[in-house]
């Protein structure tokens, strides 16, 4: 069986499991793009939603990367489907930044 990265994204249980698919087709496609450069099973992704349907409510996507410091993306978006987009768009701006990074720091 090959793993995917949508196949690494834990959903915490804040979220309905009517939601999950919907989370996962949202979350991946772009960002699947850049993550290519690890193996799926070098990634670990968790999205999580604290005081859920609240003025307070707010996001967070975790990612760990083998060999890499863990990068947490937010949002505080109250529409939870478009939270989702922003944590992604965030954390997809995290990576590339990091990537960014390593490779000027190669190139000196």
């Amino acid at each position: 069986m090959v793993t995917t990265f949508a196949d690494r994204l834990r959903i915490v249980p804040e979220f309905k499991s009517s939601e999950h698919e919907r989370i996962k087709e949202l979350m991946f496609g772009r960002l699947e793009r850049r993550l290519a450069r690890w193996e799926p099973e070098q990634v670990e992704l968790e999205v999580s939603v604290k005081d859920r349907d609240t003025s307070k409510q707010r996001m967070a996507l975790e990612c760990w990367i083998s060999g890499e410091a863990k990068i947490v993306a937010t949002s505080t978006e109250s529409d939870l489907m478009r939270g989702v987009v922003e944590v992604r768009d965030d954390l997809w701006r995290q990576i590339d930044k990091m990537i960014t990074k390593r490779e000027s720091a190669r190139k000196r």
